[in-house]
């Protein structure tokens, strides 16, 4: 698999960076300065000594062909994902031709290149092996019993909690505190029904946070059970709905959908953290299928997650989705090329248009936050102390997020237009749009807002 031919831009390297800090570190990092020895494959490794702080440089090495997106190793002692050495070579690797020159790799790179390809190979001849050989069928029946029991128990407990609550009045919530919601929690983790105890987690947050909280905490009160009765009446519920409940409950799902090959463009990707797990979120667009796709993948808390994908590329592959009506996730499986410019992008919609669709979409799934969407011809305008992405042929507009207003990706979005009509990718649910990446009008890269 050949890399070579394709310049990331910088806005696409810098996407991967785990947070802010690594992106301004890793921009200082993109000359040549500190640099020595630098050189790259036509496999798709890239190499170089980056000199630091100590007697010895930083060995520094990434595997841009790795199969579930660039891989990074560095004898820096940070803990991120690309460190800033790391983003600092790719950005040299994608600036003028000839400052990382092609060669032949060093012994230390091409060693853990070597090893990670073989662990690579030995984990699939052992999945391969698992799936022929697949455990009691029995046995799996007995044990997916069992929790489903556990998970009925739980859920019986939360109605009675919830009908508690409701008859003494929510003011009780707000004198009670968060203990309450913390020991529901506990409960329902008790019951293996994670999906639940986050979503209890969640209610413990709204009492006594500004004004309305009452208001927002029957709604979410009135989600959650709706959220339990699913579960204890999910025989009669339609197929796709029962496998959304399922999800939302917490039960694990894998992705048996048959695959479906398709040039993928990468349109965003960013990263949600709590004190015990980071979350990525990567958006696809498949050029044939027209098909949105969402990709998750995880790591401890502080480590970003591994699965890395350049913003505003394509990947020739295939994706299989996960069970539920309405559900965009899915899971990225043989990839066939290196990421290669997309020479698209995805068609927009107007803003009713986009609204239409999400109410359209809590029809499959009532617990869905937002959808993904991308808006044609809308222009950023202040709207007060808010702002909004107006119609430039109309006279609706869709209010941003209040956390899509705190982000410097504002500014970068106000910029690109200028005050002239952009097409922008983001998430429309209840609380706004959140804008993800954002393309000019007429030619012009991907810009990452996030």
């Amino acid at each position: 698999m050949t890399q070579q031919g394709v310049r990331w831009t910088a806005d696409q390297v810098l996407a991967l960076a785990p947070d802010t800090a690594s992106r301004k570190a890793g921009s200082k990092l993109g000359a040549a300065g500190p640099w020595s020895e630098a050189g790259s494959s036509e496999e798709g490794t890239v190499w170089g000594l980056c000199r630091g702080s100590g007697s010895k440089p930083y060995r520094t090495v990434i595997d841009i062909a790795d199969s579930t997106g660039p891989a990074y190793k560095c004898s820096c002692p940070s803990r991120k994902f690309p460190c800033k050495h790391a983003l600092g070579l790719l950005l040299l690797w994608a600036g003028e031709d000839g400052a990382v020159p092609k060669g032949q790799a060093p012994d230390w790179a091409e060693e853990w290149i070597e090893g990670r390809r073989k662990r690579a190979d030995d984990k699939r001849a052992e999945d391969a092996a698992g799936s022929a050989s697949a455990g009691d069928p029995a046995a799996a029946r007995r044990r997916a019993e069992r929790r489903a029991e556990l998970i009925t128990a739980g859920a019986s407990e939360l109605e009675q909690r919830l009908t508690d609550l409701l008859r003494g009045g929510l003011a009780s919530a707000e004198r009670r505190g968060y203990g309450l919601w913390e020991e529901t929690a506990a409960r329902m983790v008790d019951a293996q029904a994670p999906g639940l105890a986050a979503r209890v987690r969640e209610l413990g947050a709204i009492p006594s946070s500004g004004p309305g909280w009452p208001v927002r905490l029957l709604e979410e009160c009135a989600l959650l059970h709706l959220l339990d009765q699913g579960w204890l009446r999910r025989a009669a519920l339609p197929d796709g709905l029962a496998a959304t409940v399922r999800s939302r409950i917490g039960l694990p799902g894998s992705a048996d959908g048959p695959p479906v090959r398709d040039r993928w463009l990468v349109l965003a990707q960013y990263d949600t953290a709590d004190s015990r797990l980071t979350t990525r979120r990567i958006w696809l667009y498949g050029a044939e299928s027209g098909r949105t796709a969402l990709l998750l993948s995880y790591g401890a808390a502080g480590r970003a997650p591994e699965l890395a994908l350049p913003v505003g590329l394509t990947l020739d592959a295939e994706l299989s989705a996960y069970p539920g009506a309405g559900q965009s996730r899915a899971a990225l499986g043989e990839r066939f090329a290196a990421p290669e410019p997309a020479g698209f992008r995805p068609p927009g919609v107007d803003v009713a248009r986009a609204v239409a669709e999400y109410g359209e979409a809590l029809r499959d799934d009532p617990w869905l936050e937002s959808r993904p969407v991308t808006l044609a011809r809308v222009i950023p305008t202040p709207d007060g102390d808010d702002w909004q992405l107006a119609d430039a042929d109309g006279e609706l507009a869709l209010p941003l997020t209040p956390a899509a207003r705190s982000r410097s990706g504002l500014w970068r979005l106000v910029a690109l237009s200028g005050g002239a009509p952009v097409t922008v990718f983001g998430e429309c649910g209840h609380r706004g749009f959140s804008p993800l990446t954002a393309w000019p009008q007429g030619a012009g890269e991907a810009v990452t807002l996030c």
